[in-house]
């Protein structure tokens, strides 16, 4: 599938600066939820290049290099998981992806925005933009989006959730609610980078 045909639609009706927007770990039981913009130079060639679901952990460490170093701008941004539990997910989730358009150094005249959601009750996508479903699949903006939001929250599992609260595995699961995690949160009980909301019925069963 070619990934610019997205870009081109836009471009077409006179959108000259694209970005492309996508989050990480809505999931997880604990942890930020991360978000990213990319604004690529047209039609670069970024062999490869997909959602960041389909590829190896170390095919997303090689790309997240390639689109940091080509791009023409990009950003990372996340909502903690205090956020996450004052707003729900979904609000978190724009609100991740809004600081993430608007720590670009460049204004978008566009967004392409991963999904079919802009907005939750309390958060919208502000800037001009259109959603696009499976678009870390269709679109280069997206896939790059992807790769950047995914390798940023991992990196942020290994490097810091695991290394302050090493008891609970965030090395190995990411923050997802995998038997390990929860056999950890069994014995431990909730650290202060969980998701208190992601745990109601964890606790219920209690």
């Amino acid at each position: 599938m070619d990934l610019w045909t997205p870009e081109r639609e836009q471009w077409n009706k006179g959108f000259a600066v694209l970005c492309g927007v996508d989050e990480a770990g809505a999931g997880p039981l604990a942890g930020p939820v991360y978000a990213a913009a990319v604004i690529l130079p047209r039609e670069m060639e970024i062999p490869g290049l997909n959602d960041s679901k389909k590829l190896t952990e170390t095919k997303r460490e090689a790309l997240y290099g390639l689109v940091t170093a080509q791009a023409e701008a990009w950003s990372v941004a996340f909502a903690t998981a205090e956020e996450i539990d004052e707003l729900d997910i979904l609000n978190a989730r724009m609100l991740a992806m809004q600081r993430a358009i608007g720590g670009l150094p460049a204004r978008p005249d566009l967004c392409l925005i991963d999904g079919n959601r802009d907005h939750g009750s309390r958060v919208s996508i502000e800037a001009p933009h259109v959603t696009l479903v499976g678009g870390d699949g269709k679109s280069a903006s997206i896939a790059a989006a992807s790769i950047l939001a995914k390798v940023s929250r991992d990196r942020y599992a290994v490097q810091e959730l695991d290394a302050r609260y090493p008891q609970y595995g965030f090395a190995r699961h990411k923050g997802y609610g995998t038997k390990a995690h929860y056999a950890a949160l069994d014995e431990y009980g909730p650290c202060p980078a969980h998701r208190r909301t992601f745990l109601k019925k964890w606790e219920a069963r209690r």
